[in-house]
């Protein structure tokens, strides 16, 4: 056990020391808006009253990487499968810099390798909640439209 601020925990992962899942790199990215546990407080406290909605990632497999699409990325279906009893399966044979480059409103996860992720959001945030920083654990870039 070892507690890391969480830009630490995401250095941490991008030196492969330690792996979590794509959620979980999500919200230490959206951690890292905060400087000190009382502003987090201070925050959640604000918006406590606000809501919450429910996601769904939505996998598309593309020809070198995964992306997680969340709600109200372009490319997120009108109709998730919440369930799994679909079993939709989006893909396609494009790459994934071809699909950020295409693209112009983004709420997804690009997952490259099992610790190469890079979260990239360009919508408003619903009830009052705030987006993550979008880091990039490599160099590519794919900000041009952002």
């Amino acid at each position: 056990l070892q507690w890391s601020s969480p830009p630490e925990a995401i250095e941490r992962f991008k030196s492969q020391e330690i792996w979590f899942p794509p959620p979980q790199f999500y919200e230490f990215c959206r951690l890292c808006n905060f400087s000190s546990l009382s502003e987090l407080h201070k925050f959640s406290s604000e918006r406590a009253l606000e809501g919450c909605e429910r996601w769904m990632p939505v996998m598309l497999t593309a020809s070198d990487g995964s992306i997680q699409l969340l709600p109200g990325d372009e490319l997120y279906p009108e109709d998730p499968d919440y369930t799994g009893e679909k079993k939709t399966v989006l893909s396609t044979d494009k790459k994934v810099e071809e699909l950020m480059k295409e693209g112009s409103i983004f709420h997804r996860i690009v997952i490259k390798t099992t610790h190469n992720y890079a979260v990239y959001v360009n919508i408003q945030a619903k009830y009052k909640h705030i987006n993550p920083l979008m880091i990039n654990c490599d160099s590519s870039d794919y900000n041009s439209k952002l």
